[in-house]
């Protein structure tokens, strides 16, 4: 039973489980809504203003941020994500930080958390691949996930769990400068571009992204290299994406 348990025990079974807001000011089934209101904030609420509290802390440390090391310290220290907790090791980006082209993905996978380099494993591979088509590698460019922490089970990162990290990776984005950002798959498209858009709709257009300094980087979305992987028919199209890549750096 909850009750043998303390408050912060409570509030970490809740961001743990993917709990990262409320709708009501008490717990309440959607069959009986219940009238009386509880003396004190639910361990929900508490959920919700830990989340807040930790995108905050995670905006304040990168304020004071000036590289690439000292980013990636204060995410290895950072203690304001439940995620962290379940994964084996904090995956930040790597590649190239003078890169003019970033790609961002979602989140680690099983191989990421067991390496903690972005991309590897047969994502990696098929990503690697894709890149040399159009005369990349990784020495080339910055590669990187909104998410440095796995999702246990690669479960679909929360919107709470996603918040608390942008600030991260947006930083990155900061500190490479890159004049184009590739966004693979849907969810790294909308955190970064903050909509609600399918990737079938992103895709093979070019959009915008202000970065915090002012610059407008280019944005192209493309499917992720692991949805590629279960359907295969989508190559064509990545494939096209890519080119539209290519062409774009050639006429910057």
């Amino acid at each position: 039973m909850m009750e043998n348990f303390d408050t912060a025990s409570i509030l970490n079974w809740y961001i743990s489980a993917g709990v990262d807001a409320i709708c009501a000011d008490m717990p309440f089934r959607a069959a009986e809504e219940k009238k009386e209101k509880l003396p004190e904030p639910t361990p929900l609420a508490t959920a919700g203003t830990a989340t807040h509290l930790a995108v905050k802390s995670a905006g304040n440390i990168c304020e004071n941020i000036k590289n690439m090391e000292e980013l990636k310290s204060a995410i290895e220290a950072f203690e304001g994500c439940a995620l962290k907790s379940h994964a084996s090791k904090t995956v930040f980006g790597s590649g190239n930080i003078n890169a003019k082209v970033m790609f961002i993905g979602e989140a680690p996978g099983a191989d990421e958390d067991r390496t903690g380099v972005p991309f590897v494993g047969r994502c990696g591979q098929l990503l690697d691949k894709m890149l040399s088509a159009i005369n990349l590698n990784r020495k080339d460019c910055f590669i990187s996930n909104i998410l440095p922490w796995r999702p246990p089970g690669n479960r679909t990162p929360t919107e709470g769990e996603v918040a608390v990290c942008l600030p991260f990776i947006k930083k990155q984005i900061d500190l490479v400068n890159p004049d184009i950002l590739v966004m693979l798959g849907g969810s790294s498209a909308n955190a970064i571009l903050d909509n609600a858009e399918p990737i079938s709709k992103l895709r093979g257009k070019w959009m915008s992204y202000t970065a915090e300094n002012g610059k407008k980087i280019d944005v192209i979305a493309t499917f992720h290299p692991a949805y590629l992987l279960r359907n295969s028919l989508y190559k064509a199209k990545a494939w096209s994406d890519f080119l539209r890549l290519a062409k774009k750096m050639s006429d910057n």
